[in-house]
């Protein structure tokens, strides 16, 4: 499937404007989230070579005589960085000796500044861009900012709405163009297990020495039944029949190639008794329902398991709108010891805090207010606004800075949005 035919990606002006005054760029993300057309889109563009340590030769050359590679190089894309990283020393002597910007683009599907020597060798000679799954704006070829705008003070407006059925089909089928693709459940299902099984015994062995390749399937599994709760890494090891050190490790690789992160707890300097175990989060929503085995048919007739996966969503959504955004934005969440909560609170360079809390429901009811006014109550002068994403249709205030908001406001547009001024 060609992605950047089909649905222009956001990142794209990003890595030209980078190829412009920098050496070395690296666009990192999941396998299949459509990186290879995209750097072989932009190689045909700028009239550089490219090349994939995918190809066995390729590979070979690369690790048995890198700087040699290197040399032949003039401005090169070389895709999948991950499977030969002594390239980097090699690329790092290249630059050093012709700093001219836009030399080499490179992509990687595992976390490279996670990997041992490479974090320090390109430091100033690169930037890191990052390419996920394909969100539902640009599946909209919609180009609004849901955190610039909310920061600016308006509220994208849903169009068209996504409710009920419509919404939990957006879930459950994620963002990677290959189940995108796939119209029928069954068949993203399909997909999902072959994608995750390849990783496993193909891309694991790049970035990690593990030597019971069988037991990672099962802790995967046992991962996403924990999604959006806080780790106990002693307990998720136990359901698969390992110690909490090698849980918390194996998760380290699985945050390396991109399907998950932790996320953190938001604090602030009069926060006395906050709750300091970082959350997991998957990075989509459709390889995580394929992991739970949930399908529309169980969600229409018993919603219990899908507010999890909802928020996975809503999550994912977020954090591929904070890697084409114009601000620096975290996110992150926010628990204290008396089960006060607010599922992402997400903080700009200033400071300025905005809460978001996911409802499957599509009705708010004024309990479901209670974890942002703590959090307004928290953050003072820094809050900027709450907003309860829920399945409706409507964006209406509920005073003291707090919004309702449909979901679909997520891939809106804010040329007709709500100006929050209340």
């Amino acid at each position: 499937m060609d992605t950047t035919a089909v649905y222009p990606r956001h990142i794209e002006p990003r890595i030209a404007e980078a190829l412009l005054d920098t050496p070395v760029v690296l666009l990192a993300g999941p396998r299949q989230a459509g990186k290879t057309t995209l750097v072989r889109h932009i190689a045909a563009q700028q009239g550089m070579r490219y090349l994939t340590l995918d190809d066995a030769l390729t590979l070979l050359s690369a690790r048995e005589d890198p700087v040699a590679m290197v040399r032949s190089l003039d401005r090169a894309v070389i895709d999948e960085i991950q499977r030969a990283p002594e390239l980097l020393l090699a690329i790092k002597k290249s630059v050093d000796e012709d700093r001219r910007p836009g030399r080499f683009l490179l992509t990687g599907s595992a976390n490279l500044m996670a990997l041992p020597t490479v974090a320090d060798s390109l430091a100033g000679r690169m930037q890191t861009l990052s390419l996920l799954p394909l969100s539902q704006s640009e599946m909209a070829s919609h180009t609004t900012n849901w955190l610039d705008s909310v920061f600016a003070g308006q509220i994208p407006q849903a169009d068209p709405v996504a409710q009920g059925g419509e919404l939990v089909e957006r879930v459950l089928r994620g963002g990677y163009p290959e189940a995108v693709a796939r119209p029928a459940g069954r068949r993203r299902t399909t997909w999902a297990r072959q994608y995750i099984n390849a990783l496993i015994q193909r891309d694991v062995r790049d970035i990690a020495s593990i030597d019971k390749l069988d037991q990672l399937p099962r802790f995967l599994r046992a991962l996403a039944h924990t999604a959006g709760e806080m780790c106990n890494y002693t307990q998720l090891g136990g359901a698969v029949g390992l110690d909490g050190k090698t849980a918390a490790r194996y998760t380290g690789v699985f945050e390396q190639m991109y399907l998950l992160e932790r996320i953190n707890v938001w604090a602030c300097n009069r926060l006395s008794r906050v709750v300091k175990t970082p959350k997991l989060q998957f990075l989509d929503a459709g390889l995580l329902a394929s992991l739970l085995d949930l399908t529309a048919q169980e969600v229409a007739q018993e919603r219990t398991r899908f507010g999890n996966t909802l928020e996975c969503f809503v999550f994912g959504e977020l954090r591929k709108h904070s890697t084409t955004a114009d601000d620096d934005y975290q996110l992150m969440y926010y628990r204290d010891a008396d089960q006060v909560e607010v599922d992402l609170v997400i903080e700009n360079a200033a400071g300025q805090v905005v809460g978001v809390e996911v409802k499957a429901a599509a009705t708010v009811k004024a309990a479901d207010l209670r974890g942002l006014k703590k959090l307004a109550d928290l953050a003072g002068s820094q809050f900027k606004l709450g907003v309860v994403l829920y399945d409706g249709s409507e964006t209406l205030p509920l005073g003291g800075g707090l919004w309702a908001a449909p979901l679909s406001t997520l891939w809106g547009q804010a040329a007709a949005g709500h100006p929050l001024t209340t």
